[in-house]
């Protein structure tokens, strides 16, 4: 018989530990679902027929947030056989808030107080039986960082399983409260039965005004009519609203319960120099230029000092094996276009989006180094207030900040983003940030048009980018995106040591879930553009690529550009191309003018642009349509194929107008 569990926690409170602790490295990553909301599950390592479900890490049951909402769904939906409640044993007074959510739901359900270590190297306590008597459930006291009582939970959640005893039921409401509570829950315990909820968390989700429970109670007019009045009688006596009321019901017994079972002389280490280090890197004036400092660090390891050594090895690997393998078919005497689709198309293709693997694997490395230890939830509080004014919350700001380095793992880190519309809204916004793929190009026009300014025209193509993302996010907001981001509400966790394994399985499953989407989309991509690049419209193979469908193509599409100040096929083709990836830019408009040098790239160049139109070109091609693996990752992230069409096609849009706007504007200054 197998088992399901649940694990629930508020953020930072040690869960993927715990999770990776109990599971080990045999995981599934997907999404919810319907949703976006990263899933993860796994067997447990000593009972393989228990299977523990991760949950988002959230701080209540309301559903305002869509990890909020799959959790909801989650635990009331698919009935799990028990739920691991984590709770950071630190700070036990905020942890316990959802916790008491979690009792009303009547499913089995296990405290696991983490971090038990920090606690008793400060001086204090936790009275465990006392905690667990009062609360009705098992308390196991574990470190999940370092392994300590791992064992102990795992025998207890067994146990608890097998038992199938339900949560007792508490009532640690009192006053209007309690009163509110129980005068609606004996009007709706039908409907809650026929849903399938619990009626004690049905009503209390009714106090506090829950749409989508009111919808799926399916009450009559006359039963809301009589609640409403029994709320607003409630909150006329306590004098505050419905939601804070139940806030401070929560929190008066947290209160009582903590001072009873909690001995706490002083704070733990780890927060006491945490708040020592924040004096700095959350500081009003040092916060952003420290982050900034530390993220150029990074930038500068990823992509130059290990990053790069390690992109040209593999690449050096992808050719040999690309030359070995082109001669082993010749000589095996394959026909000549079934080679060049090999060699051409698929080993190309693949081959150019493989060798960023390296900068991946060691850029997401970096950035759960800086999750794990705290710093991120700090620096998406630190840029809060500069986003909010275009209508996102300060997490948008790392997504943003992984689009420098490439758009793929950007769009994908926007899954952690607690609201619908922000995560949209940055999908959008996000490949306006200049990846690293754009740089070949910019180097390439640079080096032909403007070699002794090459500094300045890099530094206003980063700018342009961000000018133009702050422009769009306020056109959004005000049109598509209408409303304001979801409060921005989060906990500063103390800083910790990363988790060795916890980096390393993230590291794996960012490097699997890259390669999964990049090679699916790069290989059917590849194989596309080797054809229109090989053949004729009578599909008669081309010794000239610009007798090529896809020249023909380009010919057409070609006037499109005048407006930006370059009509040439050779540069339209290009465009295309760049679809794929964006370093194909530079390869194919090599090929197509026949260059086998830089010099002599650089003078063909200049007989398709003027340096006005290559700066045009350059602004169309830091802002048009990412590549198709940057594609895709949009589309699963929206959902939406749709979606992910309007917005490459508003991408498009905006660098069409911003072009055409350089290229005019410039003819009349210059």
């Amino acid at each position: 018989m197998s088992y399901l569990l649940a694990l629930a926690g508020n953020q930072n409170c040690g869960k993927t530990t715990l999770f990776n602790a109990l599971t080990g490295s045999n995981q599934h990553v997907g999404n919810f679902p319907g949703v976006t909301v990263e899933k993860k599950e796994g067997p447990i390592r000593k009972y393989k027929d228990a299977v523990l479900v991760d949950l988002p890490g959230i701080y209540s049951l309301s559903p305002y947030t869509s990890e909020e909402v799959v959790t909801r769904d989650f635990l009331i939906k698919e009935h799990p056989d028990a739920i691991i409640n984590i709770v950071d044993a630190t700070n036990l007074e905020r942890n316990l808030y959802l916790t008491l959510q979690l009792m009303e739901l009547n499913i089995p359900m296990i405290l696991a107080l983490n971090m038990m270590d920090e606690v008793r190297a400060s001086g204090n306590s936790i009275h465990i039986k006392k905690l667990s008597e009062r609360l009705g459930i098992p308390v196991i006291p574990i470190s999940a960082a370092k392994g300590e009582g791992i064992s102990d939970l795992l025998d207890v959640v067994i146990k608890t399983v097998h038992d199938k005893k339900p949560t007792q039921k508490m009532d640690f409401c009192q006053g209007a409260v309690h009163r509110a509570i129980h005068s609606i829950a004996h009007i709706i315990e039908d409907h809650a039965q026929a849903a399938g909820y619990p009626t004690r968390f049905a009503a209390t989700k009714l106090v506090e005004g829950d749409e989508p429970m009111f919808k799926a109670l399916d009450l009559d007019m006359g039963d809301i009519h009589i609640i409403d009045h029994i709320v607003e009688q409630m909150e006329e006596e306590l004098g505050t609203d419905r939601e804070a009321a139940l806030a401070d019901m929560r929190y008066s017994y947290i209160e009582d319960l903590c001072a009873q079972c909690v001995v706490k002389h002083q704070e733990t280490r780890e927060q006491l120099r945490s708040e020592k280090i924040d004096q700095v890197l959350t500081s009003k004036y040092l916060g952003i230029p420290v982050f900034l400092l530390i993220m150029l660090v990074i930038f500068w390891l990823t992509f130059s000092v290990i990053g790069a050594p390690l992109q040209d090895l593999l690449g050096a690997w992808i050719d040999q094996f690309t030359a070995w393998l082109s001669v082993t078919l010749t000589g095996m005497q394959v026909t000549p276009w079934l080679v060049s689709l090999i060699i051409d198309g698929v080993c190309a293709g693949v081959g150019s989006v493989l060798s960023f693997l390296p900068i991946i694997v060691l850029l997401f490395f970096f950035l759960s180094l800086l999750e794990d230890s705290g710093y991120m939830a700090r620096v998406a509080f630190v840029m809060d207030k500069l986003l909010r004014k275009i209508g996102l919350s300060g997490r948008s700001f790392v997504p943003m900040l992984i689009g420098f380095g490439c758009s793929v793992p950007a769009i994908m880190a926007t899954r952690t983003l607690s609201s619908d519309r922000d995560r949209k809204m940055t999908i959008v916004l996000t490949p306006f940030m200049s990846c690293s793929a754009k740089l070949p190009i910019y180097g390439m026009i640079t080096a032909a048009f403007f070699p002794d300014h090459a500094a300045l025209v890099m530094v206003s193509l980063y700018v342009l980018g961000i000018v133009v993302a702050i422009l769009s996010g306020l056109l959004l907001k005000k049109t598509i995106f209408q409303g304001n981001s979801v409060p921005f509400v989060m906990e500063l966790p103390a800083y910790r040591l990363p988790d060795a394994k916890s980096v390393l399985l993230h590291m794996w499953e960012k490097a699997k879930d890259f390669l999964h989407k990049a090679f699916t989309i790069i290989f059917i991509a590849s194989i596309v553009i080797w054809f229109l690049q090989s053949f004729d419209w009578r599909l008669n193979m081309v010794a000239d690529s610009a007798d090529s469908i896809l020249a023909s193509i380009g010919s057409v599409i070609a006037p499109v550009f005048s407006p930006l100040g370059f009509n040439d096929w050779r540069a339209s083709t290009a465009l295309i191309t760049g679809f794929t990836a964006k370093e194909s830019v530079v390869s194919t408009l090599t090929i197509l003018t026949g260059s086998t040098t830089d010099a002599q790239l650089s003078a063909a160049l200049a007989q398709i642009f003027t340096p006005l139109s290559a700066f045009s070109f350059l602004a169309f091609t830091i802002l048009y349509m990412p590549c198709v693996a940057a594609f895709a990752a949009s589309r699963r992230e929206l959902g939406s194929m749709k979606e992910a069409i309007l917005t490459a096609a508003y991408q498009t849009l905006a660098a069409y107008i911003v072009g055409t706007i350089i290229f005019q504007v410039g003819s009349l200054i210059f």
